[in-house]
């Protein structure tokens, strides 16, 4: 789905700073980054080293804070349940009126 809606032709990610999970391994086979954060998988049959666990745990310390802003935004079910309307702009405004109301429910 990636390399339909971003094709690697293009330069989409020269200029950011990418974190991405194990879902996206490989990634920099097809986009070039200016800088990849990804976790380090376990080898077959062996372990992390101390040094790599302690690197993926800084990566999930980080990545946590957006997978909780996304759980978040899923609490409005419109956004969470299956999309029926044809006119993608007026999900886009539905997409930051429901933004607005989760960061205004966090300043609370």
């Amino acid at each position: 789905m990636l390399l339909e809606e971003f094709p690697p032709d293009e330069n989409w990610f020269d200029e950011f700073r990418v974190q991405v999970d194990l879902g996206f391994f490989g990634i920099e086979k097809d986009y070039d980054c200016k800088e990849l954060s990804i976790p380090h998988k376990k080898p077959k049959k062996k372990e992390l080293t101390a040094e790599q666990k302690a690197e993926n745990k800084l990566l999930a310390s980080k990545r946590v804070r957006v997978e909780h802003a996304l759980a978040g935004l899923k609490r409005y079910r419109i956004l969470s349940d299956r999309l029926r309307m044809q006119d993608f702009k007026f999900y886009d405004v539905i997409l930051g009126v429901c933004a607005g109301l989760w960061n205004f429910y966090l300043s609370c």
